[in-house]
């Protein structure tokens, strides 16, 4: 093992105190983890009025949020091997310079394709942040304070993409697209700015090489299954062979990434450690979170679409509907970290994980009749149950993981939450597309079709959301048994 010659590094944090230093940096992190996130969730409404701007068809103005997210799959599994090869400075400063450099990119963006270049540079920003924030969390934060902490990751998670839509429609019917990216970049470049001179060097750092092969193949296999997932969700009424053959091999890849990780893990050389699975308690953690994403991400994505459709909103107002929930779900995140260390993960996930199934129930039932005070109840239900379900599912996840395993289990869980988001949004639309586009080829409108779709749709997720309820009965809190810990052998 080798140190970094860094300026200033901050050590461990003692099992009674947060260090200082390590507080700096997390809240350095928080801020750039919120800003990336936010500018994550600003462009699917912008996406319309740039279709228009730039005189481009509705199927390429999709990329810049497929791009997006590809590069994302691609980056967030090598994040476990950067995290341990780079030191935390070097990690972070690297990231926000992408996301800085991508944002200048898109703010003075002439046309499609520098624009489009400009989102994959934020992506692979964007994809670093979140590994980075959390493997920081865990190093700095004693175990019975990680609850509290988390709460605030959690926060993160679900503030931005509250506002991300609404601050994106105010600006766009006011100001025009391209100040999305001139109010984010100044944001940027403080957080920047502020880790130059305030960030410091956490824990120890390795000279193992990186392994070219495993980066091929983590790009073919992540990178597949999301695209290809995102395009069957892409709400056209017929699926072409290339989402399907990219899923395909897609899996296959995966496959064959899993079998040399296991190998290269022998020699501390893999990129993913695959030795993080080998924790029952992290397996257990990391199912529920899937679970949880898809529901998440499926029904963030669907129900605008069912709301403009079924219940004839426009655009605007079904923000507004989602806008109540997704806030609470926000401000809620420290208040669930306090619960959890006090109390453990089975008091929040239990009923958690039921209020999010009875949720997608119900949703399963709305129609044109449906009072929008209703469906905002519903949402804000489903938001109480995210909400107690981020933050002990982050901690015990992780927590449960050995001390340099840590960076390896943030880039798995990472990267099984962006694989969910684009499942549950691919199969949710592409449930409601095919039904609604059949109803209306049979002669329907679009209303009756639609909610024929909205309620196959959401029953389907409702049924895959009990699976939760089943394992939140068996997911344990770390620091209640770490003494107990076996070393994970190789």
């Amino acid at each position: 093992m080798t140190t970094d010659t860094g300026p200033m590094r901050a050590q461990p944090a003692p099992r009674d105190a947060i260090d200082p230093a390590g507080m700096r940096v997390i809240w350095l992190l928080l801020v750039a983890a919120f800003v990336a996130i936010l500018n994550e969730t600003t462009m699917a409404i912008a996406i319309p009025q740039l279709n228009i701007t730039l005189g481009i068809p509705e199927e390429q103005g999709q990329w810049f949020t497929s791009a997006f997210m590809l590069t994302m799959a691609v980056v967030i599994p090598t994040t476990g091997f950067l995290l341990q090869r780079f030191t935390t400075r070097q990690v972070f400063l690297s990231a926000i310079t992408l996301f800085s450099v991508g944002t200048a990119v898109c703010l003075v963006a002439p046309g499609f394709f520098v624009l489009l270049l400009g989102r994959i540079i934020q992506a692979g920003g964007t994809g670093i942040m979140m590994p980075l924030l959390m493997t920081t969390m865990m190093n700095v934060v004693p175990p019975h304070s990680r609850g509290r902490m988390m709460g605030r990751v959690g926060l993160v998670i679900s503030l931005a993409p509250a506002l991300g839509p609404t601050l994106s429609g105010v600006i766009l019917d006011t100001l025009g697209w391209r100040y999305i990216f001139a109010i984010i970049l100044p944001i940027a470049l403080i957080a920047m700015a502020l880790g130059a001179k305030w960030m410091t060097n956490l824990g120890e750092t390795t000279t193992a090489p990186i392994d070219v092969i495993s980066v091929v193949m983590s790009a073919l296999a992540f990178g597949g299954i999301v695209f290809g997932l995102s395009q069957l969700g892409s709400a056209e009424a017929e699926v072409g062979v290339l989402p399907i053959a990219l899923l395909v091999i897609g899996v296959i890849v995966l496959a064959v990434f899993v079998w040399r990780q296991v190998r290269l893990q022998r020699t501390d050389r893999a990129l993913l450690d695959m030795r993080v699975f080998r924790s029952k308690n992290f397996v257990i953690a990391v199912l529920i979170m899937t679970v949880v994403s898809f529901a998440m991400f499926g029904t963030l994505s669907m129900l605008p679409l069912v709301l403009q459709t079924v219940s004839q909103l426009d655009a605007t107002q079904s923000g507004l509907v989602l806008l109540p929930g997704s806030i609470l779900m926000g401000l809620l995140g420290p208040v669930m970290g306090r619960i959890y260390d006090a109390r453990g993960p089975k008091t929040l996930l239990i009923p958690a994980t039921i209020l999010i199934a009875l949720a997608m129930f119900t949703y399963s039932t709305i129609g044109p009749e449906t009072p929008m005070w209703f469906i905002i109840i519903v949402q804000i239900a489903l938001s109480l149950g995210l909400a107690g379900s981020f933050t002990p599912l982050f901690s015990a996840s992780l927590g449960s993981l050995r001390r340099h395993l840590y960076s390896h289990g943030s880039a798995a869980l990472n990267t099984m939450q962006q694989v969910a988001g684009a499942a549950g949004t691919a199969l949710l639309i592409g449930i409601y597309s095919a039904l609604l586009h059949t109803g209306v080829d049979e002669g329907q409108t679009a209303q009756t079709a639609g909610t024929t779709g909205a309620h196959t749709a959401f029953l389907l997720g409702a049924c895959i959301a009990v699976i939760p309820v089943i394992l939140a009965f068996f997911i344990t809190k770390p620091a209640d048994d770490q003494e107990e810990q076996a070393p994970i052998e190789a």
